[in-house]
This record gives structure tokens, sequence and C-alpha cells, in this order.
């Protein structure tokens, strides 16, 4: 196995970024009534939270009627359930987009390793969708948590062991000795994300440079770890 501090390879990354596109549209346009109520529901929700977000709010961001909205998507209740499921769906992909272009044969593991990372935090931690639902998880989960089971199943539940399957392979091929990859990709997710969402949670805008700067600090964490001896 070879591993190097080289800077991350604008060839590689490139790559990546043909392979999973350049962006990740955040919300679809507004092209139905239902379409754009959803997108208000989303905005306001995120403002006020569950309890303080209103179907009047929601029908005035829209640009209908209060009637129309429950025409649509009946009730609050039912309109957070639906935006909650929609922005879980479209994160879960966004995120596995970007999980397809993970090296499971790398040539060289740690720059490698760095370029999906960089990607990874550009395409899926800085993706709104999921922003919005870290964000409705923290002000609203423990108020109501049967709202986010869609959430927990498509969220961490699928995310994070299909990290861990990619682990289970990279140690398979020789290049790093994981006895628990469940484990191994808990750890590697939480050094790969947590500068980016203290930025976050400031409403820091982090520069290009620092996220590649930050994934290859989790990179090189995680390998000093992990990554085989022999």
């Amino acid at each position: 196995m070879k591993t190097s501090s080289v800077p991350l390879s604008s060839t590689a990354e490139k790559a990546i970024d043909a392979a999973i596109g350049a962006t990740i549209d955040p919300w679809p346009p507004a092209t139905s009534k239902r379409q754009a109520i959803l997108n208000a529901a989303a905005d306001v929700f995120a403002e006020q939270g569950f309890a303080g977000a209103s179907i009047d709010a929601i029908a005035v961001r829209a640009g209908v009627s209060r009637q129309t909205v429950y025409n649509q998507v009946g009730d609050k209740d039912n309109l957070f359930k639906i935006v909650v499921g929609e922005i879980t769906e479209r994160s879960s992909a966004g995120f596995f987009k970007v999980l397809d272009t993970f090296p499971v044969a790398p040539t060289d593991l740690e720059e490698e390793l760095a370029v999906f990372s960089a990607q990874l935090l550009r395409k899926a931690v800085c993706d709104p969708n999921g922003r919005w639902l870290r964000k409705l998880v923290e002000t609203e989960g423990a108020r109501f948590p049967a709202l986010f089971e869609t959430w927990k199943e498509y969220g961490p539940g699928k995310k994070y062991p299909a990290v861990a399957a990619r682990l289970a392979q990279l140690a398979l091929g020789g290049y790093l000795e994981v006895d628990d990859p469940a484990l191994a990709a808990r750890q590697y997710m939480a050094l790969l994300a947590t500068d980016l969402r203290i930025d976050q949670q400031f409403g820091r805008v982090t520069p290009e440079a620092e996220i590649d700067r930050m994934a290859a600090d989790a990179t090189r964490t995680f390998l000093r770890a992990f990554a085989s001896r022999k």
C-alpha cells in the first residue's frame, strides 16, 4: 500500500466531479402548486421550526391560498412528514452518488481517499438538503420523534453501513486493518464532518481551500489509526 501527503490531485478531483456532476440541485423548481408549497414549507420549517410554522405563512411564501395548501397536502403534520421524506430522499441520493466514487482499489490510498473525502464534504455534508435535515433534527427531534422515522431509516441507517462496507473492502484488499467496519465508519464520518459542521452552526461559509484541508487532515488521522502496517 502506498500513502502520501501530496496535496489533493486536481486530476483525481476532476474525475470525481465528472462522475457525480458539478452540482447537486438543492430544490426542485416550483413547476406546480404542490412543489411550490413543499419548497415554501421547507423554508418556513427551517426558519421557524415545526411549532412556530403556520399554514398561513407557508401559503403566503408559496403564493397560494390557505385552502390550496390543505387541498394539496393536508394539515401541517402531514405537510411536515412529506417535506422530511422528500428532502431525506434527495439528501440520500446525493450522498450515494458521491459514495459510488469511493476508491476501493487505490494506487495511492491517502491521496485518493482525501480527494473522495473532500467531495463528500462538498456534495453531501455541504448539501442544503442535509443541512436542513440536521437543523430540524436538532430543533424538533426531541419533541416530534415520530416525524423522523423516515430520516432515521434513510439517513444514518443507510449511509453509515454503506461507508462501513467500503472500508471493509479496503480491509479485504490489505489497505486497512479494521476489526469493526461499522465503528470505523462512524469514526471516519465524525473526523470528516466535525469542523465543517461547526462552521455551519455559526453560519460561516467554509472556503474551498479549507474544505480540502479538512478532508486531508481527517484522512491522515484516520489512516494513522487504520492503515495497514504490512
